[in-house]
């Protein structure tokens, strides 16, 4: 295969799955590794990726980028809607007790599935989100707590020392968090600090934590880690992670349920 040849596959493969790692590369076109890195390189210099430890990522992936709610609302919906539904077996069938709903459409996609139970269940959920908190306050049967601090207009949810001082003196039963990005070895990060230090601090307080990602999310390292993969108990995704997330996840026990 000629070059020119292996870089439009390259390119093919990073629309399909965003990420692509010079290892599988090498062994998908028959060659060495240095000739791998050699194409990824020349790609960079065109535009077509962003290189980064192990692989590529496509261009727009960067460290700092982050959608707004508008934008993550419109995408992957069918996939976070059934992540949130699967997302509940953590709770079992007859659970009461409390809750911790991160900001974020997945665990909107959460919230959703969670209000036919919350009628004549004993369930307290506490959120930091107003989207969240809007939709869960009107439901049949809620109970629930609202978290305040400075608002955080691109994520509508409140962000900040106060927030970060308020979830420390909680301790939920379960808490529902969402993530821009997984890495074996990175952890579960974030583009913000401050949604980091919420995130962090959501994780810190729970007694059982469940991390919400659909497929995209998987491999990526976004700018601020706030969370290593032995802190969490259960990762819901859409797709299986590749050979070194599994393995790291495995080795962390954490355990990876799909949706």
């Amino acid at each position: 295969m000629y070059a020119t040849e292996r870089h439009e596959q390259i390119e093919l493969l990073l629309a399909a799955q965003s990420r692509v790692s010079v290892g599988e590369l090498a062994e998908r076109f028959d060659v060495t590794t240095e000739t791998i890195r050699r194409d990824l390189g020349q790609l960079e210099s065109a535009g077509a990726l962003r290189r980064v430890h192990g692989g590529a990522v496509v261009r727009e992936r960067a460290s700092t980028r982050e959608p707004s709610l508008e934008e993550r609302l419109r995408h992957h919906g069918n996939a976070k809607a059934a992540i949130g539904r699967r997302a509940l077996d953590a709770l079992g069938d007859d659970f009461s007790g409390s809750l911790f709903l991160d900001a974020g459409t997945t665990t909107a996609a959460i919230a959703a599935a969670l209000i036919p139970r919350l009628a004549g269940a004993r369930i307290e959920v506490v959120t930091h989100s107003l989207a969240l908190g809007h939709s869960l306050a009107a439901a049949p049967g809620a109970s629930l707590s609202l978290v305040g601090g400075r608002v955080r207009g691109l994520t509508a949810a409140a962000v900040g020392a106060d927030t970060v001082r308020a979830i420390g003196e909680l301790r939920p039963d379960v808490a529902f968090v969402g993530t821009n990005g997984v890495s074996a070895r990175f952890g579960f990060s974030t583009p913000d600090p401050d949604e980091a230090a919420v995130k962090r601090a959501i994780v810190a307080s729970a007694r059982r934590v469940v991390v919400v990602a659909d497929a995209e999310k998987l491999g990526a390292e976004l700018l601020v880690g706030f969370a290593s993969l032995s802190d969490v108990d259960i990762l819901v995704t859409d797709a299986a992670p590749d050979a070194e997330l599994a393995a790291a996840l495995a080795d962390a026990d954490v355990e990876v349920w799909l949706a």
